[in-house]
């Protein structure tokens, strides 16, 4: 048995019961269940439709995104989460270099390694060594007035760690970052790279191992088997090329507002919803969010 979730931007609800009929009676599902009035509804179905990415396609013109997956666990007991334009808006390497005065270089490299055309490491090596000489006391200044939180975050992490599930934020950024994130929003965890200061100044340096694409698998590996769980009890979420070994891995992997050559290889791309769409597509009716 499957289930078919559609869903939109909060903002915007204009999920026209008119489009779930439709596309129910196309397919022959089930009685449609409304998770939130004119924000997201789902029903199941026997088999995956031949024409699945077709009404994808036809449906993301009209701001609606379409999930198609296992009913079976598809509430999950641990959330993977990248933290750059996934749980905050911004990539936060490309706000310190707009303090150094090297943003549009910055931009233009970060761009492209997450879209898969450089090599991680390489990129942020190079991307660091342009903040050499920044004012350590700069990372404070950025968190307060350049981050800001994706939207449903909060719901996402209350939601799901009301319903048991693990939370660890893994990311290819910083510590500095991830560590007020992640207790901001409630992770339990948290893994990512280092920007080495002296004197009160970044050095141009990150401390090695880099924490990449291969790290976040590790990651997802360690954290499962520590907490004795598998793959598929796992939702992951990221954006970019470096998120896809942790992606493709677990049970539930989405691409969240990903770049293209990120979402054409993952089944669950959330292009038009924010955060709590990983709970519709868990189920959860907004009158169950909590945060």
């Amino acid at each position: 048995m499957f289930v078919v979730t559609l869903l939109c931007a909060p903002a915007t609800a204009a999920l026209a019961p008119a489009l779930i009929e439709s596309l129910r009676n196309a397919w022959g599902g089930g009685d449609v269940q409304w998770l939130a009035p004119d924000e997201a509804a789902e029903f199941t179905i026997d088999r995956v439709p031949d024409n699945q990415w077709d009404v994808w396609a036809d449906l993301q013109g009209m701001g609606v995104d379409l999930v198609v997956q296992q009913t079976a666990g598809r509430r999950k007991k641990m959330l993977l989460a990248d933290m750059d334009s996934t749980m905050i808006q911004q990539e936060c390497i490309d706000e310190l270099a707009e303090e150094a005065g090297v943003g549009a270089r910055v931009k233009e490299i970060t761009a492209r390694a997450m879209n898969g055309e450089l090599d991680f490491e390489g990129a942020l090596t190079e991307r660091v060594g342009l903040l050499k000489g920044l004012p350590e006391t700069v990372i404070d200044d950025v968190l307060e007035q350049r981050i800001t939180l994706m939207p449903g975050g909060r719901e996402l992490l209350a939601t799901m760690k009301a319903d048991g599930a693990y939370a660890a934020l893994v990311s290819g950024g910083f510590t500095a970052f991830t560590s007020r994130v992640a207790a901001d929003l409630g992770f339990d965890e948290n893994r990512a790279n280092t920007l080495l200061v002296e004197d009160g100044k970044l050095t141009g340096q990150a401390g090695r191992p880099i924490l990449g694409r291969a790290a976040k698998e590790e990651a997802l590996e360690q954290i499962t088997d520590r907490l004795n769980l598998t793959d598929a009890d796992v939702m992951a979420v990221g954006d970019g090329a470096n998120d896809l070994g942790m992606l493709k891995r677990a049970g539930a992997g989405v691409a969240l507002h990903a770049k293209p050559a990120v979402a054409a290889e993952c089944n669950i791309r959330i292009n038009h919803g924010d955060l709590t769409a990983l709970l519709y597509i868990q189920g959860f009716a907004k009158s169950e969010f909590k945060g």
